[in-house]
C-alpha cells in the first residue's frame, strides 16, 4: 500500500515534537498577556478614570460659576467655596476636590466705567444690592491625577487649571425689596 504524499509521518519514537509545541504556545500566551495585555488594560483603564475626572472637572467649574452668579457676593466666595466642596461630582478622586489638595478659586470682577475693563471687586459689605458685581469666575488649581496611577508605580500627572467665567444674574438679589439669597 503506497501512503499519500499529504500524510504526515508519524512522529519518531524518541523525538518529543508534539509535546514541546504546546509548552511553547504556552510560554508564548503567558508573554504576551504579562507583557502586552496586562499593561494596555491598566492603562486604559487609567486613561478612561482620568478623562472622567477631566470631564467631571469641566462641569464641576462650570456648576460653581453658575452657583456664584445666581448668588449674593461674599468676600472670598465662602459661601461658593462651601457649596462646591458639599457637591462634587461623583469621581474616583472626589476627595481632592472635598478637602484635599485641589485648589478652589473664586474671583469677582466688575467693569470699570471708563475703561470698560474688568477690575476686582470690591465692596464693603456682604450679601446685599449695594454688593453686585458683574462678573465671576471660578478656577481649579493644582491638581494632580494620582488615583490609579501609585498602583503602577507611575508619577502623578499634573491637570491643567479649569477655569469657567460668567455674568452675574442678579446675585440672587431682589433690588424692590433689598433683599438677597445667600
Amino acid at each position: 500500500m503506497r501512503r499519500s504524499p499529504f500524510c504526515l509521518a508519524p512522529p519518531h519514537p524518541h523525538r518529543r515534537g508534539s509535546g514541546s509545541g504546546r509548552g511553547q504556545a504556552l510560554l508564548e500566551y503567558v508573554i504576551l498577556l504579562v507583557g502586552v495585555v496586562t499593561p494596555m488594560t491598566f492603562g486604559l483603564i487609567a486613561i478612561a478614570q482620568m478623562m472622567w475626572i477631566w470631564h467631571s472637572v469641566v462641569d464641576y467649574t462650570r456648576l460653581g460659576a453658575r452657583y456664584a452668579a445666581t448668588h449674593c457676593w461674599q468676600a472670598g466666595g465662602e459661601n461658593v467655596l462651601q457649596w462646591m466642596r458639599a457637591n462634587v461630582p461623583p469621581m474616583p478622586d472626589q476627595a481632592s476636590f472635598r478637602d484635599g489638595p485641589a485648589e478652589l478659586v473664586v474671583e469677582y470682577y466688575k467693569k470699570n466705567a471708563d475703561t470698560g475693563i474688568l477690575e476686582t471687586f470690591q465692596c464693603d459689605g456682604d450679601c446685599s444690592t449695594l454688593c453686585v458685581p458683574d462678573t465671576v469666575t471660578v478656577r481649579v488649581r493644582n491638581y494632580e491625577f494620582r488615583f490609579f496611577m501609585g498602583y503602577l508605580g507611575l508619577p502623578s500627572v499634573q491637570i491643567p487649571d479649569f477655569s469657567t467665567s460668567m455674568p452675574i444674574e442678579g446675585a440672587g438679589c431682589d433690588p424692590e425689596l433689598g433683599t438677597c439669597n445667600p
